[in-house]
């Protein structure tokens, strides 16, 4: 009590403010082409919080700038636009301010509202005393402010989304690009391709919890783990992740632990596993995303001593590229292809590794961009969703708390959280850490404070990309919105009859041992970064009307498809 009489009430009322500058990135909130300081932005709205609006002293970004910075989250309460001049701050939550009216007796207002709001939400209990991340790291999301902003106001609307959102790609790059995702040219033992865990009859991904990658044999929950010698050793260690609308400009962390970042770190372009060893000239974060499942043993690479892909990479990661290129580049079709769609590719023998990942890139980011949901023609058009289906955008942006973490242009803040999903695979091992389990975030950080955390997902066409979560624990949408909802409960009550695991006799030993590690098993239950929220079966169904409500009208028509045949002359699953 005497902590918060200091730290706020007191400070309210002696003007001790510490001034902050409101940097912000969302065209709602600053419509000037560049602010170099956000001071003097004009606001529009009653009450403003950007998905990746960050506070920091001293720190000017232009609008839509893509390095997350630390600091707050900004509410506007005053309903006239304003001049955003600088912010209070309250268990990190930054109260943006005007030069105007008497500051002292808004402060007294703010002082008892918001200490009525934190002792409601219990902000702050997750985020006191963690320390700040690095500034090429995504900032907090902080606990509790989608309630705080139903408190106050009619359920929110997540920002629509138009063609002036995407990255322009160039349509022979994007044709070449489709041939090379369903080509099996790209993998060690030329067995697999992208499209055998992302293909278009499901959805751009597999319909498995954890995919049977390279050895197996077949499409989809049908796949096969392969025999013999050929058979697969190990189970893809997370579920295929959705590709739907990643040529959206604002993607900024790809992968579900986030491994993959915007940052010039390391020179460049991009923070990876790769780190200075990832070429350059990658035009988008896709681009360099789609160079890395060739580097990955049990989904493209192959296993040790199979193949020279294997064991150029074993060596080091960026050593594969190269001879996977040339294999590309030295069948005609794709040498005549590339020099067709890139200006700076005079002949077959300049094609490297940069140019098939931009290839790549060009085909998802058009191929899987799709905004023309019921729910995008009442954000553009105020088209009304049917009754259900609104009373589920109510909860959703209300009492149920799923924008909390579900919010922005793509129903997602690209930050990381603890949901406590079941824990069952080979994990995500790392060297010095051999257990089958899956930290998350912290395999990419090495921060204990990021484990069990996990990228949140965007959520257009959501009911098309079965299983879900990170390990794709739950094949029923309707499973896993009661598990966000109570996951305790829910993590208590799982069974692999929720999960979608063809069986693998010889690796059954492995696929459920971690369960058998309590005190394991206690660390990922106590990692938890919501508080659960009571849903009727009614509202569940509202929910599930309003999630549906997100799928495409043309969501299952794309503009490529998958080809009938590919340039290598290798079968197309």
């Amino acid at each position: 009590m005497f902590d918060l009489f200091r730290r706020h009430l007191f400070d309210h009322l002696l003007d001790r403010h510490g001034r902050v500058g409101v940097t912000a990135d969302g065209a709602e909130l600053v419509p000037e082409e560049r602010a170099d300081e956000i001071r003097g932005g004009q606001a529009k709205t009653g009450f403003v919080v950007p998905a990746d609006a960050r506070l920091r002293a001293g720190m000017s970004l232009e609008r839509r700038a893509q390095v997350p910075v630390e600091g707050a989250d900004i509410v506007l309460l005053d309903p006239q636009p304003q001049r955003v001049h600088d912010t209070d701050q309250f268990f990190g939550l930054g109260i943006a301010r005007s030069r105007r009216g008497p500051e002292r007796v808004i402060s007294l207002v703010k002082t008892a509202l918001f200490h009525q709001v934190a002792r409601i939400l219990d902000i702050g209990q997750r985020w006191q005393g963690r320390e700040a991340k690095s500034d090429t790291q995504t900032g907090p999301i902080h606990l509790g402010l989608p309630v705080f902003l139903s408190l106050v106001a009619s359920p929110a609307l997540a920002q629509p989304i138009t063609a002036e959102d995407f990255i322009s790609f160039d349509a022979d790059q994007a044709r070449l690009g489709q041939l090379l995702f369903y080509d099996k040219i790209l993998s060690g033992n030329k067995n697999i391709s992208c499209g055998t865990c992302h293909h278009h009859d499901l959805g751009g991904g597999d319909g498995l919890s954890l995919g049977i990658g390279e050895g197996g044999v077949g499409l989809g929950p049908k796949r096969l783990p392969g025999d013999g010698a050929d058979r697969i050793r190990k189970r893809i260690p997370r579920n295929a992740p959705a590709l739907w609308n990643l040529g959206h400009k604002d993607v900024r962390v790809l992968f579900h632990d986030g491994r993959l970042e915007i940052s010039n770190i390391y020179g460049n372009g991009y923070d990876s596993p790769a780190e200075e060893w990832l070429p350059q000239g990658l035009e988008t974060i896709l681009a360099a995303q789609a160079l890395f499942p060739m580097t990955a043993q049990f989904e493209m690479a192959g296993n040790t001593g199979e193949n020279e892909i294997i064991g150029a990479v074993t060596d080091r990661i960026d050593l594969g590229w190269p001879i996977l290129a040339k294999r590309v580049r030295t069948i005609p079709e794709y040498g005549q292809m590339f020099v067709a769609a890139f200006d700076h590719i005079d002949r077959p023998e300049d094609v490297t590794i940069v140019e098939i990942g931009n290839a790549l890139a060009a085909f998802i980011g058009t191929e899987w961009a799709n905004y023309d949901s019921p729910y995008d023609a009442f954000l553009t058009d105020g088209t009304p969703l049917p009754d259900d289906a609104e009373r589920g955008r109510q909860l959703f942006f209300g009492e149920a708390r799923c924008a909390q973490c579900h919010n922005g242009p793509l129903l997602s803040d690209q930050d990381f959280h603890a949901m406590a999903l079941p824990a069952f695979g080979p994990g995500r091992t790392r060297r010095w850490d051999p257990i089958p389990r899956d930290v998350g975030r912290m395999g990419a950080t090495d921060d204990l404070e990021d484990a069990y955390r996990f990228r949140t997902p965007p959520l257009r066409n959501v009911t098309l990309t079965a299983p879900y979560g990170h390990n794709g624990a739950y094949a029923s949408l309707r499973d896993m919105v009661r598990h966000m909802a109570d996951p305790a409960s829910m993590r208590d009550d799982w069974n692999p009859a929720r999960a979608a695991m063809p069986e693998v006799p010889w690796l059954a030993v492995i696929d459920y041992v971690i369960q058998s590690d309590q005190l394991e098993m206690a660390r990922q239950a106590a990692t938890l970064d919501v508080r659960p929220v009571s849903l009727t079966d009614a509202q569940v169904d509202d929910l599930m009307a309003f999630l549906e409500s997100l799928t495409g009208e043309t969501a299952l028509t794309r503009p490529l498809g998958r080809p009938e045949r590919v340039p290598s002359g290798l079968p197309v699953d």
